[in-house]
């Protein structure tokens, strides 16, 4: 999968400049009235990189992360994460705020730091996820909001513990590439951050009494990394 060490410059040199045109193509216009007059360009114009593609969009797996955070006993933020997930996405960074996902996770993949003897399975048994009765997390969007350039905000339907309930996540694009040799097929990448209490979901076991911290905390902190791939690259 490592390309030869001298065409590494030039591979990664390409994969900026097309990330970069793939960004300008989903912001929003700048007002003509106040921008400042054009600099004419020094030297010859460049050709123009191919935006990245509308279409149908499907997960790279081994560039995504799911993770999320819990305050245990107001000391730490205690940190996991799932193995397990998948997700499609329909895209037209000429119109985001008709973008849709549908994400998976399938919560019986929990990884957790250096657990205890049997406390994974605690956590993925009747008290906590209870994941053989609800073997699957699932998140559908129902909302896009452009809030700013290449950031929106996501209002999707989010089932966990069996209990269906709207949640946000603040997401940002991070940039694309409509494909080359070397990766034939168009190329995006997201960030997403959102919060939400998980007694909302029926999982209440351990939430501290008001006013303490002697427990885990209601509210989960959820961080989303993700690449997808999509439209064959056209020459």
């Amino acid at each position: 999968m490592t390309a030869p060490t001298r065409r590494r410059p030039f591979r990664l040199a390409l994969m900026a400049v097309a990330a970069a045109a793939a960004l300008a193509a989903c912001s929003p216009p700048a007002d003509r009235e106040a921008a400042p007059p054009a600099t004419p360009a020094a030297g010859p114009a460049q050709p123009a990189m191919p935006q990245v593609p509308a279409g149908d969009y499907t997960l790279d797996k081994s560039h995504s992360t799911v993770v999320f955070k819990v305050g245990h006993l107001g000391f730490s933020q205690y940190t996991a994460q799932f193995a397990a997930f998948d997700a499609k996405l329909k895209f037209d960074p000429a119109n985001p705020a008709a973008a849709s996902i549908e994400a998976t996770i399938d919560p019986r993949s929990l990884v957790i730091p250096s657990p205890p003897a049997g406390f994974r399975d605690e956590l993925t048994g009747p008290s906590w996820f209870d994941a053989a009765k609800y073997p699957a997390i699932t998140f559908r969007s129902t909302k896009i909001e452009v809030t700013g350039a290449n950031k929106a905000k996501m209002t999707g339907d989010l089932t966990l513990h069996g209990v269906t309930k709207p949640v946000v996540l603040e997401a940002t694009f991070n940039g694309g590439y409509a494909g080359f040799d070397m990766d034939p097929h168009a190329r995006i990448g997201f960030s997403a951050h959102g919060v939400f209490k998980r007694s909302h979901f029926g999982m209440g076991f351990g939430v501290p009494a008001p006013g303490t911290t002697m427990g885990v905390s209601d509210a989960v902190d959820v961080r989303i990394e993700t690449e997808f791939s999509g439209p064959a690259w056209v020459k």
